[in-house]
């Protein structure tokens, strides 16, 4: 029989080596501006367009490499920074695998020029799909400039899977973020097809923090400086006001790497503990100097893992340092986290007896044929209005001495509610059920109804991260639809005229629209249309939270409108929004 196993060529391999190290144009991106941080750069400058797709461009005033240098660059395996396997224990730099430069000259066309300080000429590369094109002297700046063209041009399948350009921009940003807070004494420039995003002047860390995530963050900043003898730990953790629903403000740098890291997050959220509302993340920037030898980075080819050697001692450390530093500031638990302002959107507050309520609804007639199959649930519990469903389309409910013979809805534990059926009983999660109302009603203000706007008396300011601003100029026509007046203000500000007329009492409008615009960020690469995201991370934010005491109209103003959605079973994100429990069931229970 032939011999059928071979050496695959220099081409294939290094092909298959980039699926490793070049999964996106972020991928990219944080090669070459580690890279360009490890040669030395204090100011560099990240191009891009098309979300990376087009053009990558990182040019930094680093050391710069000779000739030889340069063409071995990109070479499997080629680096300055080790030569013994004790070096990969002693890591110091970002980059260490040589594998960088080899896999994205794989699946794209590179230029590369570069020049030493103390040479008058450069070296100018050319590859294209690990193929050199050309190398040749060249009149250039010093330090280095590396030019990423078409990415994935020689592999369509992996260029077809890439996402939309604004989901390929938020995770370039996302890696840029890490790298920027990382190393705040370097300056920093970003343009996205000629419109510059980031301007970051080497600064202290508080003011790059600001300059990275808006001036309200300023106000909102701890800091945190501890030495212990196995490590240091400085920086910046959040009050609770800077705490967010969505994960992704939490920087945790060793040794000047950005490192994600479960057992050390939780070290800190712990010291949170009964300060931070239900559900939300706190924001940090923390650096963890600590001697090398106690750490291995050489874990995954991204880098962004991390082995302690001492990992206990590592978080008593740390969660001891975040209560200490929150302490120190007299920032205690809160007594009540059941305000919310959503509850705007649900029904009003019980008024006294026999005053007649109204029961809001958000769904035209044409949806009240989706309700005929919800009437068999509760077939038998009729009252005196009606049963709860039949209220929901009742223009009015009047509330009088003899409402206690109503099938009441119960709350459990600030989080579910109990409805009684023919049978058994339904348990609804209260802000799943209201996430699917919301959710539904935006989608409709989005495609062909737009919501009502109540104008503010005093308009708002919104100073808004560069991020924040690039995600809020994309969405501003969906999000006038949806209720909001806002007007671009400069930069990267804005002025809040009005807001969407059903949460006119809410009080939190800035607060709301941050949250709004994090959840669409956050949510970005769901296989959804922008509609459709839009649409949900205003009802996530907006949405009851679990906690909140509802009272009985609301419950019932909830069940209601749940089950005129198309789709009241489950909530967008997919979470069940009620469960059935049968007599049957509980019965035997009791067995």
């Amino acid at each position: 029989m032939a011999d059928i196993i071979q050496l695959l060529p220099d081409s294939i391999a290094n092909q298959i080596a980039a699926g490793e190290v070049v999964q996106r144009p972020a991928s990219v991106v944080k090669e070459l501006l580690e890279n360009a941080i490890d040669a030395g750069g204090s100011r560099i400058r990240l191009i891009l367009k098309e979300s990376g797709k087009q053009l990558i461009q990182v040019i930094d005033d680093g050391c710069g490499m000779s000739e030889t240098d340069a063409r071995m660059s990109f070479e499997r395996h080629a680096t300055s920074k080790i030569s013994r396997s004790e070096d990969l224990y002693a890591i110091r730099t970002l980059g260490f695998r040589g594998e960088a430069l080899a896999s994205i000259a794989a699946v794209s066309q590179v230029e590369l020029k570069t020049r030493k300080h103390d040479n008058d000429t450069g070296t100018q590369i050319v590859i294209e799909g690990s193929r050199l094109i050309k190398q040749e002297p060249c009149e250039t700046a010093a330090g280095t400039n590396m030019i990423v063209k078409n990415l994935f041009f020689n592999v369509p399948a992996r260029r077809k899977f890439l996402k939309s350009n604004t989901v390929e921009l938020r995770h370039i940003l996302d890696e840029f973020q890490r790298i920027a807070v990382a190393n705040p004494s370097i300056h920093f420039e970003v343009f996205h097809n000629d419109t510059e995003l980031y301007h970051l002047p080497a600064a202290q860390l508080r003011k790059r923090i600001i300059a990275l995530f808006g001036k309200s963050i300023n106000d909102k900043l701890v800091p945190l400086t501890e030495e212990a003898d196995i490590c240091k730990l400085k920086g910046f953790i959040g009050k609770p006001n800077a705490s967010k629903r969505t994960k992704g403000e939490q920087y945790l740098i060793v040794n000047g790497r950005f490192i994600k890291s479960p057992y050390v997050h939780h070290a800190i959220a712990s010291a949170y503990q009964k300060i931070l509302a239900p559900g939300t993340h706190p924001f940090y920037v923390l650096k963890l100097s600590i001697d090398q030898d106690r750490i291995d980075v050489n874990v995954h080819p991204t880098k962004q893992e991390i082995k302690f050697e001492d990992e206990r001692i590592i978080y008593n450390i740390t969660q001891a340092s975040v209560r200490r530093a929150l302490s120190q500031n007299n920032i205690t638990p809160s007594l009540d986290f059941d305000q919310n302002p959503a509850l705007a959107q649900m029904a009003p507050r019980l008024q006294p007896e026999r005053e007649k309520v109204i029961i809001p609804s958000s769904f035209s007639k044409e949806r009240r044929d989706d309700l005929q199959n919800w009437q068999d649930l509760y077939e038998g519990l009729e009252s005196r209005e009606g049963s709860v469903v039949e209220a929901h389309f009742a223009e009015q409910v009047t509330i009088g001495e003899d409402e206690t013979d109503r099938k009441e809805p119960y709350q459990v534990h600030r989080m579910y509610i109990i409805s009684q059926i023919k049978s058994g009983f339904l348990l609804i999660d209260q802000q799943y059920a209201h996430e699917r109302i919301l959710y539904e009603q935006y989608l409709l203000n989005l495609k062909s109804q737009p919501a009502a706007t109540q104008k503010l008396l005093f308009p708002q300011n919104i100073h808004l991260s560069p991020q924040e601003s690039t995600i809020l100029a994309q969405l501003l026509e969906g999000i006038q639809n949806l209720g909001f007046e806002i007007e671009h203000f400069g930069k990267d500000s804005y002025i809040l005229h009005g807001i969407p007329a059903h949460l006119s009492n809410i009080g939190e409008e800035v607060s709301l629209i941050r949250e709004m615009l994090e959840h669409f960020r956050e949510n970005v690469d769901l296989e959804w249309t922008e509609e459709q995201r839009l649409a949900w991370s205003l009802a996530k934010s907006a949405s009851l939270k679990r906690g909140t005491q509802l009272t009985r109209i609301e419950m019932e103003s909830l069940i209601d409108q749940l089950f005129a959605c198309e789709v009241p079973f489950q909530s967008p994100a997919g979470h069940k929004c009620f469960i059935t429990i049968d007599l049957g069931d509980l019965e035997s229970k009791f067995r």
